[in-house]
Formats: C-alpha cells, sequence, structure tokens
C-alpha cells in the first residue's frame, strides 16, 4: 500500500462546497453547519441538490444523477477548494459509479471530507484518484455544529495540520504493540458491501485499518468482518484501529466478538480510539504514512495530512 497525494491545506477565505451523496439533509442543521464555516473565515457553497429529496425512496438525497452531478460539478470547480459532506445514511454506492472519474482526476487534488457511508467514496478516492481523504465530522452534523472538540480538530487538521501530527485518542489496547502503515477504513458493513466492486482496493495489506460503524448487532458486525476475513481483504494488515460503536448494543458483547476476529490476525488493535458516530469525534486522515501505538493509543503520522 503506498502513501496517497495530499491536498493543500485551507487559508482563510477558502471556497468549500458542501454535497449530500448519501442520505436526505435537515435544512436547519446545513444552514447551522454553514455558519460554523462562515465562522472559520471560509466561503461555503451549497450544492444545488443538497436539500433535495428522492421523489420514492425517502432515504435519498434526491435522484442518483443530482446527487453525483453535485459532487463531480463541486469537484471540478477550480474555485472551489474542499467538497465537505453534508451527511451520511445510505446512497453513496447508488451514485459512485456515475462520477466522471477521469474528469475528477484532470481536476486536481483537493480536501475531501466526510465518514460513515462516506466510506464507499473514501475508497473510491484513494483507488480512482490516488488522493488522501479526510475521515470526520459532516458539515450537517450533531458533532459538526455544537462539539468542541470535534469543531477544534477538525479545523486544526484543516489549517494548521502539523499541530495534530500525533492524534491521541484516550483509548485502550485491545492487543498490545507498535506498528507502522498506511491509514484506511471506515465502516465495516461498507467495506465488506464494497468487495468485487470496480473501486475496491484488493486488500488492506500494509496498512492501518480504521474501523467504526452505528446501528449494528453484534452479529452483523460478525458477519462483516468474517466477510472481510473469508476474502483475504485483512491479510498483510499492520495494524487496526477501533472507533465508536454507537448503538450497536452493549460493548460489553461487541468487544469479545471485535477481539475474536481481529486478535489472531497478530497485529496491534487499539479500542475506544475517538472518531466515528461519536461526541467529540476526532478527523482521522486516509491515506498517509504514520504508526500506531497501541500502549499509549496514539497514531502519529510521518507528514501532516495536508500540505
Amino acid at each position: 500500500m503506498k502513501e496517497l497525494a495530499r491536498p493543500r491545506r485551507l487559508a482563510p477565505g477558502a471556497r468549500v462546497a458542501v454535497v449530500a451523496p448519501s442520505g436526505p439533509v435537515p435544512e436547519e442543521r446545513l444552514q447551522a453547519g454553514l455558519d460554523v464555516l462562515r465562522g472559520w473565515d471560509l466561503d461555503p457553497v451549497a450544492a444545488p441538490h443538497v436539500l433535495d429529496r428522492h421523489g420514492e425512496f425517502a432515504y435519498l438525497a434526491g435522484s442518483d444523477a443530482d446527487r453525483a452531478a453535485d459532487l463531480q460539478n463541486a469537484w471540478c470547480d477550480p474555485t472551489v477548494d474542499a467538497v465537505l459532506c453534508a451527511r451520511g445514511g445510505y446512497g453513496a454506492q447508488r451514485m459512485i459509479d456515475l462520477l466522471d472519474w477521469d474528469a475528477m482526476r484532470a481536476a486536481g487534488p483537493k480536501v475531501f471530507l466526510g465518514f460513515s457511508d462516506i466510506t464507499s467514496l473514501h475508497e473510491a478516492f484513494a483507488t480512482r484518484l490516488g488522493l488522501a481523504t479526510l475521515y470526520g465530522p459532516m458539515a450537517a452534523g450533531i458533532d459538526f455544529i455544537k462539539n468542541t472538540r470535534a469543531q477544534e480538530h477538525l479545523k486544526a487538521t484543516l489549517f494548521a495540520p502539523e499541530t495534530v501530527r500525533t492524534i491521541a485518542s484516550g483509548g485502550t489496547a485491545l492487543v498490545p504493540g507498535r506498528a507502522r502503515g498506511i491509514t484506511l477504513g471506515g465502516c465495516p458493513a461498507l467495506l465488506a458491501t464494497d468487495l468485487g466492486t470496480p473501486h475496491a482496493r484488493p486488500s488492506a495489506a500494509g496498512g492501518l485499518l480504521c474501523l467504526e460503524d452505528v446501528g449494528e448487532e453484534a452479529y452483523r458486525l460478525d458477519r462483516y468482518l468474517t466477510q472481510l476475513l473469508r476474502a483475504g481483504w485483512l491479510e498483510g494488515v499492520r495494524g487496526i484501529l477501533l472507533g465508536s460503536w454507537e448503538r450497536c448494543g452493549d460493548y460489553a458483547a461487541v468487544r469479545p466478538m471485535l477481539a475474536d476476529r481481529l486478535g489472531a490476525l497478530g497485529v496491534p488493535v487499539v479500542e475506544e480510539f475517538g472518531f466515528g458516530h461519536c461526541a467529540g469525534a476526532l478527523t482521522i486522515p486516509f491515506g498517509v504514512a504514520a504508526e500506531l501505538d497501541a500502549d499509549t493509543a496514539t497514531l502519529t503520522l510521518d507528514e501532516p495530512a495536508l500540505r
């Protein structure tokens, strides 16, 4: 696994586009998120279809074609310095193959931010564009709007990434040790579903794999991890960071399943690393070289997440 190209950091006055590749976005939360961005001295613009609702499927933010057009147009707009997802939910997989990846590659690198269902886009940006991305709070999310820790860590990552080269989580070692590799990951539900698709990478070999999910019972998480294991996707992984498991049932039941499925890989594993669907979620860059120290629950990046 190779380190990916890092986009440029943001500066005051930078123009950022907010898109909705997946689920529908509440207008009041979008407006609150745009206000936060303006408070950071950024120039945010909402994509034309960001508040759309699909006419038949209430879980989608508008049609697949419109969601794809918003993302592609924002990415290819030379005046836009970053593309931020408004929320996750479901739907990125439905529009991902409608994107013109050649045109997006030609547009050059810029910041891309999102998490949860956006996992599929992180993988595609890595394999199709060779681009490092940010797995962190989204522009219409409660954490982004109201949580000081989440806001401060994301803002530092965007504007002064050298100040957050070491990410300290307060987590604990599920399997002790140190490991070096390239960061990647997201929700195991999406990583397992991506297997066999055109934008899926062949394996996580050489990677520091970041995993978290929401609303999945322990047996479902077991199923996703087992699928990744059976497919050989986890062979050669160097280390694992486990984030939040919100609404996944009692963590006392989830924890032994994670230890059972991942412990046999023989690599360091740190739990409760503080990213994903939890309050105060940290922003984790994907596609960068780093060292994981499970004993101190720290991730130290070789270089800042953004140039």
